[in-house]
């Protein structure tokens, strides 16, 4: 049985970040949110197509 991953979720990113802000989650909890979210594919697709932060 395969598996598709669902593509990444921006709003549940966002919300794991402001979670993590806010001390309402513990660390394991909020990393686990982040990688289920897609954080690892939005990182990929932004190494790849050259992001580089503003200054």
């Amino acid at each position: 049985m395969a598996f598709d991953t669902p593509p990444p979720d921006l709003t549940k990113l966002i919300t794991a970040w402001e979670q993590w802000e806010a001390g309402e989650e513990l660390p394991g909890k909020v990393l686990a949110n982040l990688k289920t979210a897609g954080l690892p594919e939005v990182l990929r697709q932004l190494s790849e197509s050259g992001w580089t932060p503003a200054d």
